[in-house]
């Protein structure tokens, strides 16, 4: 373990993430410093694609009050998502692949242009978007029982796990994206409603706030990039074996199962 607190840091994170197994927050390295917490997150980014993953877009974080009151924080944050993150509409994800998973309903966007000025416009950020899709987002910590502040949810990549996306395609042309309404049901009974007013006011608000903050950062939002935009209401807890269905009106509908526990995972 390095003596420097952003390495030590990003080391107690990638370890939890390599063994499976949640480490104690890192707040006592770096403290509240969310520039701190930034540089852990883009430390262990920077291992991540050393290694060979590759990056596809970003997520946004703690855009809904709900879950910002559930984990009491009190700002968005955002995280980058890799391609082994995303699985396709209706599959099965290992729940090994996840540690502490919990499920919110999202929408994600797809963008056809590059998006460089940190003033970057509403205006301008609607003309990037390709099509929108509905979205699981599985959210995982490796900090032990989500026992997080906002420094600790930053420097742990946003608190990712996995996502998946649904359909069908939609352009934002005629949706009413703040009263898109949510329900998120797990097992066959609802868990979770809300709807795209609870992300900012409005969707497309967090993905301003992520394009301008990744621009002033001169990490930009690139075409092809997926951004999934932060919960549309509270989170549900996951277990092995559930199936999670999100239907947002007037945009769609997107599922997801989670697989069996190993047997060492598993009560005796």
């Amino acid at each position: 373990m390095s003596a420097d607190p952003i390495a030590a840091a990003a080391d107690r994170l990638y370890e939890a993430a390599r063994t499976g197994h949640p480490c104690e927050p890192v707040r006592d390295l770096i403290g509240l410093d969310l520039d701190a917490a930034y540089r852990v997150q883009f430390l262990n980014t920077r291992r991540a694609t050393e290694a060979g993953r590759r990056l596809v877009g970003r997520k946004i974080g703690l855009t809904s009050r709900a879950v910002q009151q559930q984990l009491g924080v009190d700002r968005p944050d955002f995280g980058v998502l890799f391609t082994d993150m995303e699985y396709g509409d209706g599959e099965e994800i290992p729940f090994d692949r996840l540690l502490q998973p919990k499920a919110e309903a999202e929408v994600a966007f797809v963008l056809k242009a590059d998006v460089l000025a940190p003033d970057a416009t509403p205006t301008e950020i609607c003309r990037a978007v390709d099509y929108v899709v509905p979205a699981i987002e599985i959210v995982g910590s490796r900090v032990r029982n989500w026992d997080i502040r906002i420094s600790d949810t930053i420097a742990d990549n946003a608190s990712s796990g996995c996502y998946v996306v649904g359909g069908p395609l939609r352009r934002l042309e005629g949706l009413d994206l703040p009263a898109l309404g949510m329900t998120l049901a797990r097992n066959g009974v609802a868990a979770s409603h809300g709807n795209g007013a609870a992300c900012l006011g409005n969707p497309i608000n967090a993905v301003v706030w992520l394009a301008r903050t990744c621009a002033a950062l001169d990490m930009p939002l690139r075409a092809g990039d997926v951004v999934l935009s932060g919960a549309l209401g509270p989170m549900v807890p996951v277990a092995p074996g559930d199936r999670l269905e999100a239907r947002i009106a007037g945009l769609g509908a997107v599922t997801v199962s989670i697989g069996a526990a190993a047997l060492s995972e598993k009560a005796p």
